[in-house]
């Protein structure tokens, strides 16, 4: 098989004129190829508004030998046989309960399927509902309905990013495979073929909730269990002949009635998300190690989707193309980090509130990408020496204090300010903003209140989020527009902990397995699920699989 690389053409193409191309480069007729598949496509727009794709592509041929003696191009490579992901059981430890996986999502869905695929028939807790009950718990929420604290936006089957721009992109760099499984995972489950193969691959929160579904019942299928209003709200533990803790059963709520009960267990994965506050103080107070960590928080910024387009792909760019993201980093004078993150083409901003009395937003895409602003998280590092103490759970304090600042400031609805006014320190009115030259409205789930954003953040933070909006408009001209929206607050961006774990992936409570974006492992959709199958790659080493008839 070859690998080719840099095969650059010009929006617009074709398909067949990408495979002639390739057929040239490796100077063989379309009848010689026997096998051929895109790996990577990237696009090129140094030129602008002149555009490239530029792709990676594998391909098998008859007579490869032949080829390989007269090819002459570094950009053709020619590959072995390539060995697939593979995860096969090989502890010899009786199981006698269920493993249980807590929290299903992706690293918790990821870690139940691959159990439930290799034998062990896991039994799956999620706090809140089915995906589709969800999404209605989700917008009666957004029209202005009660929030619902163990079903909304954080907490649901699917997990937080169900309610994203759906990205599967990551910065893991994973040489056994475990990338790439979990991208063939989610097209076999009905994700687009291009996920497979584009430099930023994205599904969409419609798409992504429909993947979810089959998913739960793929478990279902092959053994598993899914139980759905049931938070772990404790853990019993014991001690054995080495004087080491060990998980002996979990006590599970039912969010509906308040029914408690002991569900039994040698092993419970923890993928329970950055938002389970309530779990993280279950576990501090039940002696589990674990450490604040840096992590970051902000705004949400949009800008009219027309506007970057024109800014990324020139002025007349061929509309064939996708709504256009963007990336950006600066440094404030303080030395902190300000970047963007979780960019959402054609998107929304979501009130991605999971507490009483405090307010979070997040940003959201459907699949087309099709809405009229283009929204992205601005935000800054914080780090542990911001919280003012060596407390573990400082973090999570220090983001309950900024939701609440941003509940006060909007009145309980999305706090919005123009860019205009957050740099004068001022409030922004429904009166007052088309004087200011402010031509776009936000585009957002949930109702807003103009109001002053920049109040809901210490003045450092505030200052260093200015200065770094002023810096990417010296990258993106016209950036820092005055009418630019920001909203807050963005403070869900990851964990503020980490669950520490051992080279077994255990907890300092043996047969407890931190696992994913909230014990501090992962950083969006594929990264945790990738740590969801590491996880699980662990535990089989350990235990065989569960083959009793009974449950617990």
């Amino acid at each position: 098989m070859f690998r080719l690389q840099q095969v650059k053409l010009k929006i617009p193409h074709t398909e067949d004129q990408l495979f002639e191309k390739v057929c040239r480069l490796l100077r063989v007729d379309g009848d010689a190829v026997i096998s051929y598949r895109i790996t990577r496509r990237s696009l090129d727009a140094r030129k602008k508004p002149e555009l490239f794709y530029v792709y990676t592509v594998e391909v098998g041929l008859k007579r490869e030998s032949a080829v390989k003696k007269r090819l002459r191009n570094k950009h053709i490579q020619f590959l072995e046989k390539e060995m697939p992901y593979r995860a096969v059981p090989t502890g010899m430890n009786v199981l006698f309960h269920r493993p249980v996986v807590i929290g299903t999502g992706p690293a918790g869905l990821f870690c139940g399927y691959q159990l439930a695929k290799l034998g062990y028939r896991p039994v799956l807790f999620e706090r809140g509902a089915k995906v589709r009950e969800r999404i209605e718990d989700v917008e009666r929420f957004w029209r202005g309905g009660t929030l619902d604290k163990d079903s909304n936006v954080q907490f649901g089957e699917g997990g937080a990013g169900t309610f994203s721009d759906g990205k599967l992109n990551t910065l893991v760099h994973d040489g056994s495979g475990r990338n790439q499984e979990v991208l063939r995972i989610f097209h076999e489950f009905g994700a687009p073929e291009q996920i497979l193969y584009d430099s930023r691959p994205h599904i969409g929160t419609d798409i992504l909730c429909d993947i979810v579904e089959r998913m739960r019942k793929e478990i279902i299928r092959l053994g598993g269990e899914v139980r759905f209003h049931s938070c772990v709200q404790d853990f019993e533990t014991g001690v054995g002949a080495d004087g080491e803790e060990f998980l002996k059963a979990v006590w599970v709520r039912d969010t509906k009635t308040g029914e408690v009960r002991r569900v039994a267990a040698e092993t419970a994965v923890l993928a329970i998300g950055h938002s389970a506050r309530d779990t993280f103080q279950t576990l501090h107070d039940r002696g589990i190690r674990m450490q604040a960590k840096s992590f970051a928080v902000g705004v949400r910024m949009e800008h009219p989707q027309e506007f970057i387009n024109e800014s990324q792909y020139g002025k007349g760019y061929d509309t064939c193309l996708p709504a256009a993201p963007y990336k950006l980093t600066a440094k404030a004078e303080d030395g902190r980090g300000v970047y963007t993150f979780c960019m959402c083409p054609g998107g929304y901003v979501v009130n991605a509130s999971s507490e009483e009395g405090r307010l979070a937003v997040n940003g959201m895409s459907y699949s087309k990408r099709d809405g009229k602003n283009a929204n992205s998280a601005v935000i800054v590092t914080v780090t542990p020496e911001d919280f003012g103490s060596g407390d573990p759970l400082s973090g999570m304090e220090f983001q309950r204090r900024l939701e609440e600042a941003a509940y006060r400031e909007g009145g309980g609805k999305i706090p919005v300010q123009l860019f205009g006014d957050y740099i004068k320190n001022q409030p922004s009115t429904q009166e007052d903003a088309p004087a200011k030259g402010a031509y776009f409205t936000p585009q957002m789930k949930g109702g807003y209140a103009w109001a002053n954003v920049r109040r809901i953040f210490p003045e450092n933070l505030a200052l260093a989020i200015e200065q770094g909006i002023r810096q990417f408009d010296q990258k993106l001209k016209g950036y820092a527009r005055k009418d630019a929206l920001l909203s807050g607050v963005e403070s869900r961006t990851s964990s503020p902990l980490r669950i520490l774990r051992d080279e077994t992936f255990q907890s300092s409570i043996k047969g407890i397995y931190p696992c994913g974006e909230g014990a501090g492992y992962a950083g969006g959709i594929t990264s945790a699920a990738i740590d969801g199958l590491k996880v699980t790659e662990s535990i089989i080493k350990v235990w065989c699989p569960f083959d009793r008839a009974d449950t617990p």
